[in-house]
């Protein structure tokens, strides 16, 4: 199944099911998984469903002994060498954004 053509709410339900799916594959109730991670049963349900917030759905990876699937999931990346040019070595912290030509007008010092 390509996620890529998928909305994010279609996205964070399939992720939903794989991770029931993790769990039913290692026999774990979803109370043994909650019991695990330190949260209730309900929000281990509301995972399994796409609707858990980022730090329960990496808690229950880290239970189910998944977390090493976050590397292939979102690999680290790196800055580009034109980046790294342009900053001069510096890492670069925050984004930019795009200027439209009334907002460069308007700064005044």
């Amino acid at each position: 199944m390509s996620l890529s053509n998928l909305t994010a709410s279609a996205i964070a339900e399939e992720l939903g099911e794989r991770l029931k799916q993790a769990r039913l594959n290692q026999n774990m109730t979803q109370a043994e998984v909650a019991e695990s991670v330190g949260v209730s049963r309900k929000q281990v349900i509301n995972a399994e469903k796409g609707k858990a917030q980022l730090g329960v759905f990496v808690a229950i990876l880290l239970a189910l002994n998944l977390a090493g699937h976050l590397e292939l999931f979102l690999p680290k990346q790196q800055i580009s060498p034109l980046q790294l040019a342009q900053l001069q070595g510096r890492q670069r912290q925050r984004a930019s954004g795009q200027k439209t030509a009334d907002q460069e007008e308007e700064s005044e010092w």
